[in-house]
Parts: structure tokens; C-alpha cells; sequence
């Protein structure tokens, strides 16, 4: 089996492979640091809960973009399972180009998200991950990375309002029964999905505008993308397991024999 890790700001998601199949997806916070030994026996124990024996685990791949954790978490793999991991980085065969000026700046995540999107749904593609920050990514039909917008995540901003805005509160994200808010924690929803709605649209309008290409598939993933997808007709695909995918698919064009 093959165990994928995609370590993001917030959180490192898990997920198991058994050929292309899923069998299990699970989830650490990033922010925690732990020692490699904390990292290997609490792996080994969120296996066991998923009714899966770590034993099985044949093979790591990771894309991080939490550069302080990786010491501990590949040496866990290592001492815990065995494993060397493949480390999704400059020079990793991909299945994309990226044709930015500066291709070393993207980060791991984002191209995993478009070589998944690609491989999976075609080109062009425009690919959207909504997760600590919202990325929206353009791959041509060629598998060419082309352009990246990067806006401040729906968690990201409510942590902004109720951190800097002395009376607001803590709030819930999720949408409110109407946009038009009669009180302050239904106003602070509105504004929070109603504006990654509103911000969504745009950004997806002005690229098809710009790049002539009004027939593209739109492919969202991240956690609150859901959300978000069932209330715009511009998002034509949600794929919850987009990354872990592109994991995989990743981890196959490495030959690594397993």
C-alpha cells in the first residue's frame, strides 16, 4: 500500500492507497510540532483506527509546504515503517511543466493539485484549492502550469475579523440562511462565503476572459470548497481527494519498483 501526506499550513492529510482505490483518509494538525518518534507511534496508531495494518504501508510520498516539520516527520517514516519517502520537489517527474518565471517558487501543493487535475479531468484546466490560503491555478492543454492567483483563505480572513475586530466574535463558517444578516455572526458569514463566492466568480471569469479559453474545466478541492462549489455554476467539478490523488499519480511516474 502506498500512505500519501500532504502537509499544508493547518493540517497534514493522510491518505492510504491500495492500487488507485482510497481505503482511508485521516488527519494531524501541522501546527503542533512532534518529535519523529511522536510522529511515527501517532501514524501507526490513526492506521490501526482506519482498520489498516501499518505493515502494509510498502511506500511514502509527501508534498509539504511546512518546511520546520519535515526532519521529524521523514525520519518517523524511516525508523517506523522502513520507508524513504519521495519528496515532491524541484526536479520530481510530475507530469506538468510550470512555465512561471520563477517555477521553484510554486508550491508543492499546487503542482500536485494541477497534475492531478490534468491527468484527471484534461487541459486546459483551472484548478482551485481552498484551504489555508485559496489558489486558483491555470494548466494549458499542454500540461503546462502557467499562472497562479493567491488570495487569503475563508479561515484565513474570519481568523483576521475575530482576532482583529475587538467585538467580534468566534464565529461558525458556514453559510447563513440569507444574505441579508440581521445580526453580527450571520453578517460575518455572509460576508466571509457571499465574498469567496463574489471573489470565486471573478477570478474565474477574468482568466476565461483573458486566456479565450470559456470552455475550461474548473476543479475545486480543500476542505470549505465544498461549500463553495454547490453555490456557483462556475465550478464544474469538486473533487474532495484531488491532492491524494495527485500523490499518487506523482508516485507512479517515479518508477520506484514497489
Amino acid at each position: 500500500m502506498l500512505l500519501g501526506a500532504d502537509v499544508g499550513n493547518t493540517n497534514i492529510t493522510f491518505g492510504v492507497f491500495n492500487g488507485t482505490e482510497i481505503e482511508a483518509t485521516f488527519r494531524m494538525t501541522t501546527k503542533l510540532l512532534r518529535t519523529s518518534d511522536e510522529y511515527g507511534i501517532c501514524i501507526r496508531d490513526l492506521l490501526k483506527h482506519n482498520g489498516i495494518d501499518y505493515e502494509k504501508i510498502n511506500d511514502v510520498i509527501i508534498a509539504s509546504v511546512v518546511p520546520n516539520v519535515m526532519h521529524s516527520l521523514l525520519s518517523s517514516f524511516i525508523k517506523y515503517f522502513g520507508v524513504n519517502p519521495v519528496i515532491v520537489e524541484p526536479g520530481i517527474k510530475t507530469g506538468i511543466r510550470i512555465a512561471t518565471e520563477n517555477p521553484r517558487q510554486i508550491g508543492a501543493d499546487r503542482i500536485v493539485d494541477a497534475a492531478a487535475a490534468y491527468e484527471l479531468y484534461g487541459g486546459p484546466v483551472f484548478v482551485i484549492d481552498f484551504g489555508t490560503g485559496t489558489t486558483y491555478d491555470l494548466v494549458d492543454g499542454n500540461g503546462a502550469f502557467l499562472s497562479g492567483v493567491t488570495a487569503p483563505g475563508i479561515r484565513t480572513s474570519a481568523k483576521a475579523l475575530w482576532e482583529d475586530a475587538a467585538k467580534l466574535p468566534e464565529i461558525e463558517i458556514r453559510k447563513p440562511a440569507s444574505i441579508l444578516a440581521k445580526e453580527t455572526i450571520s453578517s460575518m458569514q455572509a460576508g466571509l462565503i457571499y465574498g469567496q463566492i463574489g471573489q470565486t466568480e471573478y477570478i474565474i471569469q477574468k482568466t476565461k476572459e483573458e486566456t479565450g479559453w470559456h470552455d475550461m474545466q474548473v476543479v475545486a478541492t480543500g476542505g470549505l470548497g465544498k461549500i463553495i462549489a454547490k453555490e456557483t455554476k462556475m465550478i464544474d467539478i469538486y473533487d474532495p481527494n484531488l491532492t491524494l490523488q495527485g500523490l499518487r499519480l506523482i508516485y507512479n511516474k517515479q518508477n520506484r519498483g514497489k
